[in-house]
């Protein structure tokens, strides 16, 4: 019957419904708050969804034209793929990806192209970026996400490469990605391997939520008023930690970067803040 209504509905129609329904959602939830329990709390709670869900496709979709208009000219990219506004002038989104930038044009100096694997890029946004930022620098994209996101990838550049399953380790890349991902990977330290693996030169990685002097915990968010359905599960690391593994794996610190302002985490035992990291081997 849902699915009938659904097909029977104009589509802006069916998306405003949804909107409003996901919007009437969140005032009944924290959209960010600390998990005593872990990632067990997955197991027993079907709202926690992760991101293999139609909803966050079906966002990404609605916001396309709007990313791909704002990429054009020379205004300042204070833009996000994730935003449905065409306000070019967010500082945040501004200072993401100009650090990204910084990542970019340190892996591709002296170089005519660049291979780069974005795990964790959802449908494709970066290899856009990653163009309109270095005009003349061949890119040869890879992309690994959860199925949903990574089969609408495909359709969107025929020309790269996008992975739902562990066929991207069977390669190496200039410059590996992990934007706003690592802390969705529940063994956050084997994932750290593979990408170091992964990459020839540099690994990259941004919006990580990092915390001093607690030990590594959990988080939730609750991201409905963006239009996901979902709730996701994800890791505030411990930055000794993970520079201990860092250090194991041969990785050197290039550059440290602030990445954003950090939301509110309810009840946790302390509060991070999101950084990125940019390391050689």
């Amino acid at each position: 019957m849902k699915q009938l209504i659904k097909d029977l509905t104009p589509p802006l129609l069916w998306r405003g419904l949804r909107r409003i329904k996901l919007n009437l959602a969140k005032y009944n939830y924290l959209e960010w708050e600390y998990i005593p329990e872990g990632w067990k709390a997955a197991d027993n709670n079907p709202k926690i969804k992760g991101w293999n869900v139609e909803s966050v496709l079906e966002t990404y979709k609605a916001n396309w034209s709007t990313f791909l208009q704002n990429l054009e000219g020379t205004l300042p990219l204070g833009i996000s793929p994730e935003s449905t506004s065409d306000e070019r002038t967010n500082i945040a989104f501004q200072n993401i990806l100009m650090t990204y930038a910084y990542a970019l044009s340190t892996a591709s100096r002296n170089k005519e192209s660049l291979s780069i694997l974005d795990w964790g890029g959802g449908i494709g946004h970066y290899y856009l970026i990653s163009q309109k930022l270095i005009p003349d620098l061949k890119i040869d994209y890879s992309c690994k996400d959860v199925p949903i996101l990574a089969e609408y990838g495909r359709s969107l550049f025929p020309e790269a490469r996008f992975y739902s399953n562990d066929d991207y380790l069977k390669s190496q890349y200039d410059l590996v990605i992990a934007s706003t991902s690592l802390q969705y990977a529940r063994d956050w330290e084997e994932t750290l391997k593979q990408l170091t693996y992964s990459t020839k030169e540099y690994l990259f990685i941004n919006r990580l939520p990092i915390v001093n002097n607690s030990n590594s915990f959990i988080i939730i968010q609750r991201p409905y008023e963006y239009g996901y359905d979902t709730e996701y599960l994800g890791w505030c690391l411990n930055k000794q930690k993970l520079f201990s593994l860092a250090t194991k794996l041969n990785l050197k610190l290039v550059r440290e970067f602030v990445a954003q302002e950090s939301p509110f985490v309810h009840n946790a035992p302390e509060q991070p803040k999101y950084y990125g990291f940019l390391f050689s081997r």
